[in-house]
């Protein structure tokens, strides 16, 4: 039997803000999500892509400290091992975003979340490798409920949601590839890249300060595009 994979409660950087998992920062999230004008598609020439559907969950690290879930990818994944990653994946037939980023999380990482505790929707990100990725905000509760599974990851990740204000975040970078820039997140004492990068920024500017901020054109790292 596979061990169980760690969940570890990342340390806050000393200059980035503290967010209090609390009713006050769950109702900010859902009135500016409410107020974003969510694109509904990718934008005109992203082609044919298949749907998936992302969590985004924040939750308490244990001492009312708000975190992001974040995991690493199992190394024996046939697609993107080991790197970093949201709960999600595929949207099934006959599923929606919501439905499919909530089962994704349950067997992932064993949260199940209710209906009523989906805080709202960002932008779809295209992919280079072929998807049209729909983010779901989901507001979660203890890291005790955390339940990884060995199949799907290595490990779990706590980020304190104040490390997505870090004043090195976001970073860009040019690529001979593209003409567009490539989008990187210090999280975790690791740079996270798009696709995960991208609606991680798009999260912090949306939900956490009600900036309306489109990610779409943001590129992801030429390893990622396969």
């Amino acid at each position: 039997m596979s061990a169980t994979p760690p969940v570890h409660v990342e340390p806050a950087s000393p200059d980035t803000p503290r967010y209090t998992h609390d009713p006050a920062l769950r109702r900010r999230f859902e009135v500016h999500l409410a107020a974003f004008d969510r694109r509904h598609r990718p934008p005109a020439g992203s082609g044919q892509l298949r749907r998936a559907a992302v969590a985004l969950t924040i939750v308490d690290t244990g001492d009312g400290t708000a975190a992001l879930v974040l995991t690493r990818r199992a190394a024996t994944l046939r697609a993107h091992a080991g790197q970093w990653a949201l709960p999600g994946g595929r949207v099934d037939e006959g599923e929606d975003a919501v439905g499919a980023a909530r089962r994704e999380l349950a067997e992932e990482v064993g949260l199940h979340i209710g209906a009523a505790d989906v805080l709202g929707r960002l932008d779809p990100y295209p992919t280079r490798s072929g998807y049209s990725i729909e983010p779901v905000v989901v507001w979660g509760g203890r890291p005790d409920a955390i339940a990884p599974s060995p199949d799907e990851v290595a490990s779990v990740h706590l980020v304190p949601l104040g490390e997505l204000d870090h004043p090195d975040a976001p970073r860009y970078v040019t690529i001979a590839e593209s003409d567009r820039p490539v989008v990187q997140m210090p999280i975790a004492g690791d740079l996270i890249h798009a696709p995960t990068a991208a609606v991680v920024l798009q999260l912090r500017e949306v939900a956490l300060h009600g900036r309306a901020t489109r990610v779409d054109h943001l590129e992801q790292p030429v390893w990622a595009w396969r």
